[in-house]
């Protein structure tokens, strides 16, 4: 059971390649690093398993499974087997709504119903408090709102979690702690892709590091 790029060619201008050919598998249970200079493709390699761009060439497989689009032109079943955490937290969560509603948002998108029992074991396991809950965005810091971005990308129970320099922003108490959570929910089954420029930090979280990178430019 695995989440693997197989060849992927992808860009974002025409004629420009940002990956090419690249290869890469992440087993349920282990937690691979990806790591490479600045601007060497990571970030487009995450979206790109994440389902969220389209490769030019080759493919994503999910557990043998060719995800035959992106976006909402993949199966459901493919979309929410992957979850992923972005590095900006602002960026990713509307700031219209509390902490309690983003973490909510992809159960009441694909579900049309929440789950309290387990949204309230999520806000345990990153340390949402019920006052923090509460508040949006710009009434929290960069960490307590990157907390519930977590909380969001595990609520529908992802088989693969892909962290896309989910720490760059944080102070060291703050990483120690989501670290801490992605681990466990690795030794729980889930397959962690974890995207880092760190490799200090890869180093003690990663089962393995991969530089699938060579030869690419930046």
């Amino acid at each position: 059971m695995t989440l693997a790029a197989r060849g992927v060619v992808a860009g974002y201008r025409r004629g420009v390649r940002v990956l090419d050919g690249v290869d890469l598998t992440v087993e349920q249970g282990a937690v691979v690093g990806l790591a490479g200079p600045s601007g060497c493709g990571k970030s487009t390699l995450a979206r790109v398993l994440a389902l969220l761009h389209a490769p030019w060439a080759g493919a994503v497989e999910i557990d043998g499974v060719r995800a035959p689009g992106v976006r909402y032109r993949a199966p459901r079943e493919l979309r929410t087997a992957v979850g992923v955490v972005f590095q900006n937290p602002r960026l990713a969560a509307d700031p219209r709504l509390p902490l309690r509603e983003i973490v909510a948002e992809p159960l009441l998108a694909t579900r049309g119903r929440r789950d309290p029992a387990l949204e309230g074991e999520l806000h345990d396991r990153v340390g949402l408090t019920p006052e923090l809950l509460g508040r949006r965005p710009h009434e929290v810091s960069d960490g307590q709102l990157q907390r519930a971005c977590l909380a969001r990308a595990l609520v529908l129970r992802p088989r693969y979690l892909i962290c896309d320099e989910m720490t760059a922003m944080l102070d060291a108490s703050t990483t120690a702690a989501l670290v801490g959570v992605v681990a466990e929910r690795a030794r729980e089954g889930a397959g962690v892709l974890a995207v880092s420029h760190d490799e200090e930090l890869l180093a003690v979280w990663a089962d393995r590091v991969e530089r699938p990178f060579v030869g690419v430019p930046g």
